[in-house]
């Protein structure tokens, strides 16, 4: 017998220009005290620690945006420099304090805040098959990149 699937708003978060590792920091420790926000996941350019390509090629990348951040709790290292955030929550009130949020973070620089649901995946594709098997957990779906060696980052909420 198939479960029914829920389907949560998801809402994307998109600055006017690329945050720095500080400012992530700070915009994510403000949302996760936002209670009804069920995942996030952070986008951008890769960060990568050496240089994949060209005369430099396996060489350190020295990046200062590849930082250490804590945020609720959880220390991880950005791997992407932030350029949008998408969020998945419970219901349309959560994204309503979101925007409020923002409106009081981004004074210097305009933001776009979009609401539906389509950013995140919600059903496993054949690659999450493929590395995960049938029984991947449903709250990492779509937040994993099949080609990565580490996992995703953990954050645990309220």
């Amino acid at each position: 017998m198939t479960e029914a699937v829920v389907d949560y708003p998801q809402c994307r978060i998109t600055p006017l220009r690329m945050l720095k590792p500080d400012s992530a920091e700070a915009l994510l420790n403000e949302v996760v005290k936002i209670p009804g926000i069920r995942r996030m996941m952070i986008n951008g350019p890769n960060l990568p620690r050496t240089v994949p390509y060209g005369p430099a090629r396996g060489k350190p990348n020295p990046n200062s945006n590849r930082k250490v951040i804590m945020v609720g709790g959880s220390e991880f290292e950005l791997r992407v420099q932030v350029g949008t955030m998408i969020f998945e929550v419970l219901d349309d009130s959560v994204t309503e304090k979101i925007r409020a949020l923002c409106d009081r973070f981004f004074t210097k620089f305009p933001y776009q805040l979009q609401t539906g649901k389509k950013y995140m995946r919600t059903q496993p594709t054949v690659a999450d098959y493929a590395k995960y098997g049938p029984n991947v957990d449903p709250d990492l779906i779509g937040l994993m990149d099949p080609r990565n060696k580490e996992g995703p980052v953990i954050i645990q909420g309220r």
